[in-house]
């Protein structure tokens, strides 16, 4: 009996000091104290859709240390279900989860929620035009919200022509000059061009099916690559190719050709936007005036599932993530740009997007 017991203290002491530590370290706003340093990187995890289990990781590159959970600690409530991506403006992160219908604004230093969007259908990405408008494309619906960002509410839409509701997704934006540039991708094949001035579409661009980014390189060229599709669609299946496309005229001016059944995705540009970066399996690199795509991968995938990629605009590393089994938590792998690798932590479930302090 006295075994027992003593037993039954040991079990509820342990319980007590996981949920002392847990009121120590989560759900506290108030107790969080870290800080984002001057070129730190957040990781958006995904999480796994409808479970609503989707969280912020913050790295510090200089220290190695990673801190997870960041938006739960800091403000004491989930982020909510299939985070999607992060944008900087000033000292603003504007954090866009997409099956929960909103984008967070929090503080860049403390990561406390400081206001949030709301009333958008499946938000991809925020882009910003000026200080009171920004686009917030989406991934299940034929229209572009416009926001305000001061006022935190919708003010518009852009619809796309010929996107049918609920079959197409608008995902990816750049800018170039007043122009803002998005690639249609589920079962679409346009790259469109938005007049920011008037908030009106003024041109399109037929690409292959299915473009999966878009990026702006130093010569203010356009790259977007398509994943071609999957057999038996009734959009189409055909081999998947990297356009390299004249913003100015919004010409194609060359295609790379891949093989069928590749799924190149996740275009990357480096700090100087001269080298461009993707994930095909493995990891593959190449200068933005190069003629033809590599023949060997920069970084093989051996027995990792790449997922995410970015480049370190600061000095050229390379972070690519690791699904695992997409339950558990993932991996990030850090490369210097020589292909070294440097250093690798554990993120959330799903770490698919990053981005830069």
């Amino acid at each position: 009996m006295k075994k027992l017991l003593l037993v039954i203290s040991v079990i509820l002491g342990c319980i007590s000091f996981v949920a002392c530590n847990n009121d120590d370290e989560f759900g506290k706003g108030e107790r969080f104290d870290k800080s984002a340093s001057k070129n730190g990187l957040f990781i958006c995890n995904e999480g796994n859709f409808q479970y609503g289990n989707a969280t912020l990781s913050y790295y510090d590159p200089e220290s190695k240390e990673v801190e997870n959970e960041i938006f739960y600690r800091a403000n004491a409530m989930k982020l909510g279900d299939v985070v999607q991506s992060m944008t900087v403006r000033d000292k603003t992160g504007w954090v866009v989860v997409n099956n929960s219908h909103v984008v967070f604004a929090i503080d860049m230093n403390t990561f406390v929620e400081i206001g949030r969007i709301t009333g958008v259908t499946s938000p991809y990405q925020i882009h910003f035009v000026s200080e009171e408008k920004a686009y917030i494309t989406q991934l299940w619906s034929n229209r572009i919200a416009i926001v305000n960002p001061k006022r935190f509410e919708v003010t518009g839409y852009i619809t796309c022509p010929g996107m049918e509701t609920g079959t197409g997704s608008t995902e990816q934006m750049v800018q170039y000059g007043k122009y803002v540039y998005v690639n249609c991708r589920s079962y679409q094949n346009c790259i469109v061009r938005i007049d920011t001035t008037t908030d009106r579409i003024v041109d399109e661009l037929t690409v292959g099916v299915q473009p999966t980014s878009l990026v702006l390189d130093c010569n203010n060229k356009l790259w977007t690559v398509t994943d071609g599709g999957y057999e038996g669609s009734p959009y189409g299946y055909e081999v998947p190719t990297l356009y390299r496309i004249d913003a100015e005229s919004l010409t194609i001016e060359k295609e790379f050709k891949f093989n069928l059944g590749d799924y190149p995705s996740k275009l990357q540009l480096n700090g100087t936007k001269d080298r461009l970066y993707w994930i095909n399996n493995d990891i593959w690199q190449m200068d933005v005036t190069a003629e033809n795509v590599p023949a060997q991968p920069f970084l093989p995938c051996g027995y990792a599932r790449y997922y995410g990629l970015t480049v370190s605009p600061h000095n050229g590393d390379v972070y690519v993530s690791d699904a695992v089994d997409y339950m558990q938590q993932g991996v990030v792998y850090r490369y210097s740009k020589e292909g070294k690798l440097v250093d690798q932590f554990y993120a959330g479930v799903i770490p698919g997007a990053f981005c830069w302090k």
